[in-house]
């Protein structure tokens, strides 16, 4: 039982670097064009910068990244969850790697994290000139010497045709969400036309929650799913 209490949840929010394709200049137009030249098919830049442009390193941003830990007090577990949501990027980045770099030990565990969260966040953090922490510096190690763990990954149990969604996934372990609020096609829109970046972190935070849950019911973890949640607490 160790072992879960050295492992990090987190989800990411990402949106476009620009409100608007109009806003990027000639320069990162044609280069938008170009690194989606055969996603968009027949459809043109700028319909398809506000659908895809948050998922690419290159042209979005972070604005939210939720976290949470499991610890053990008095015989009850406990899942700790803390968010660094800001208009900052570097902010942001900057106070995640602190964290991390005061967790050394700790796994980081997240939903196609190999796939997204994982090389997004090291990317950004190259962008601005952030030392990447111990946890995302892949450079020189072997596959299974990097300290991360996948819900997908460990779904498919070696099997690599489909992807399945967290949604999915909580559905069929029976694991409730809250369905009443925003998902993560809106992200962009309640960003950039309602700035409210408080409205991204609560959902940010639910589906590190969600994570949590089914990590614990794929690995079969003998840990209550009802454990007790303490918000915004400083990991140490």
């Amino acid at each position: 039982m160790q072992q879960i209490q050295q492992i990090l949840f987190l989800d990411i929010e990402t949106v476009s670097s620009e409100s608007e394709f109009e806003n990027l200049s000639p320069e990162w137009q044609g280069l938008w064009a170009e690194k989606t030249r055969f996603q968009r098919q027949e459809e043109s830049p700028e319909d398809f910068y506000p659908k895809r442009a948050a998922i690419l390193a290159e042209f979005g941003k972070v604005v939210c990244i939720s976290c949470g830990f499991f610890t053990l007090q008095n015989g009850h577990w406990e899942f700790r969850i803390k968010s660094f949501a800001d208009h900052d990027e570097v902010q942001i980045l900057s106070d995640f790697a602190a964290l991390l770099e005061r967790l050394p030990n700790y796994r980081l565990c997240a939903h196609n994290g190999k796939e997204f969260d994982f090389p997004y966040l090291s990317r950004r953090m190259i962008c601005h000139e952030i030392k990447l922490p111990g946890q995302l510096n892949n450079a020189g190690k072997k596959p299974w010497e990097v300290p991360h763990i996948d819900t997908m990954e460990l779904w498919k149990f070696g099997d690599f045709k489909n992807f399945t969604s967290l949604k999915l996934l909580a559905a069929l372990f029976g694991i409730p969400t809250p369905k009443d609020d925003i998902d993560g096609s809106m992200v962009g829109s309640v960003y950039w036309e309602e700035e409210d970046l408080e409205r991204i972190r609560v959902y940010c935070e639910k589906d590190v929650i969600t994570l949590a849950k089914v990590f614990l019911k794929i690995t079969q973890a003998e840990v209550d799913l009802d454990f007790e949640l303490v918000n915004n607490q400083e990991a140490e």
